[in-house]
């Protein structure tokens, strides 16, 4: 397939990524509007119709709508533009100029989700210019407030707004696609499902006193104790369809011993001890057949010369499919002291069973763009925005395709200090994204 250029006034993918970047949307705050604004205006200017709808004013989310010829339903794109802080963490290059070294962007957002946006943004853009007629409408929506929960952005728009997604069956929104390698072999992994956040808070409680008089076994030593038993606690695997396909799929492109051993992880009798075998290798694949939890905020004492009597600690506890909190709590349970109380500070179940009907399309896009990739379903280890617009019966694919390098670690730069994109990785994931514009027709997709 040859790329339509588009307009040449029109920023191209990576210098998009590299302007939205420079927009410091660190959330907290967020402050999304002026992104949102620089967004809406090149839509604007490409002749795509947009509105903005907000619940705080400095936190909009854009709606966009491309008319297709009304044979289908439209297809949602959507993705954020709030980020995570950068605070305390020691950069190459400061996180918020988008600068282009030695073929990456670097700054934060460039892999959540910036990057994403600016295909999205880019495709729709070149779409417009070269008068693609989809079967159905394109609605792209710009978020805020996903990285706090989406109160301002996701779960305002599916609990206010729920007319405006009218009608959508699917999706593609993060994560997705990016570019994995096994042995010799490149994957891309379509999220077709995602686990469920179950926030937690844990209260530890002690006799208080004088810090010259030490108290043994108090609220602190608890607290030792308690995150002790959690970094070694053993919760039992659950095979899900989503993860069973996943690697079944990966071991049959792989030889021998290797197919083999890959497969054992499915036989719950043998999974952790596979996953021991596997070394840091079998990283990627620990969360995808376990419930977790992550100790992540301590909260206890506000003088040093004072023993607190309560310290509470919060704890992230991404849910299996088709798990509930209280599953959580009885495997916790097994483990932990059972006169700690837990408190569920927010969950948010995931609602729709995963639907593999445009996956055959998004595969075929993706053999297209690499004919060495094998792309394969996927269940994400954390949780997006799909999980509000679940609700109203959309399916999301995580389809945000990046070819990367065999040595770059995806998830490990997320969040993280040095977070980068190659530039070719943009202008590839919105290649694809345009050929999914292009060719979204109810006669090649059977279901829709």
């Amino acid at each position: 397939m040859t790329d339509v250029p588009i307009l040449p006034e029109t920023l191209q993918p990576a210098e998009l990524l590299q302007q939205l970047i420079r927009f410091d949307t660190t959330n907290p705050p967020g402050n999304e509007k002026p992104c949102i604004e620089f967004i809406a205006g090149l839509l604007d200017k490409a002749g795509v119709s947009t509105k903005t709808i907000s619940l705080a004013t400095q936190r909009p989310n854009l709606i966009a709508r491309y008319p297709g010829e009304g044979k289908a339903p439209p297809l949602l794109m959507y993705g954020h533009v709030d980020v995570v802080t950068t605070e305390n963490q020691a950069w190459k290059y400061p996180p918020f100029e988008g600068r282009l070294v030695d073929g990456y962007i670097w700054g934060r957002g460039a892999l959540d989700m910036k990057g994403a946006v600016a295909m999205m943004v880019s495709a729709l853009i070149r779409a417009a210019a070269t008068n693609i007629k989809p079967a159905g409408d394109i609605i792209l929506t710009v978020l805020s407030d996903e990285e706090a929960g989406g109160a301002y952005g996701a779960k305002y728009l599916v609990d206010q707004h729920p007319e405006e997604f009218s009608g959508i069956k699917y999706a593609i929104g993060e994560f997705g696609a990016a570019s994995m390698y096994i042995g010799k072999k490149v994957f891309y992994p379509i999220q077709v499902a995602e686990k469920q956040a179950c926030w937690m808070q844990a209260s530890i409680k002690g006799p208080a006193g004088h810090g010259s008089m030490p108290i043994k076994g108090g609220a602190m030593a608890k607290l030792g104790r308690l995150l002790k038993q959690l970094d070694s606690i053993a919760m039992p695997p659950h095979i899900t369809p989503v993860t069973r396909e996943m690697i079944q799929a990966i071991a049959a492109e792989l030889p021998p011993p290797n197919s083999v051993i890959l497969n054992q992880l499915l036989n719950p009798l043998l999974t952790g001890t596979i996953l021991k075998m596997l070394g840091e290798k079998g990283r990627q694949f620990k969360p995808l057949l376990y419930n977790t939890i992550s100790p992540t905020v301590v909260h206890g004492g506000s003088e040093i010369n004072v023993i607190p009597s309560e310290i509470r600690l919060q704890l992230d506890g991404r849910l299996l499919p088709g798990y509930s909190p209280a599953d959580m709590l009885q495997e916790l349970r097994q483990t932990i002291d059972p006169n700690i109380p837990f408190e569920i500070l927010q969950y948010v179940p995931t609602t729709l069973t995963p639907n593999m009907t445009l996956f055959p399309k998004l595969s075929e896009i993706i053999k297209a763009m690499d004919p060495d990739g094998h792309p394969i379903p996927m269940m994400l280890p954390g949780v997006t925005d799909a999980r509000y617009f679940a609700a109203l019966g959309i399916q999301t694919y995580g389809f945000t395709p990046m070819k990367l390098p065999p040595d770059f670690s995806f998830f490990e730069t997320i969040h993280s200090a040095d977070e980068r994109i190659p530039s070719d990785a943009v202008d590839f994931g919105t290649n694809a994204i345009y050929r999914l514009i292009q060719e979204y027709n109810p006669l090649r997709m059977p279901g829709l």
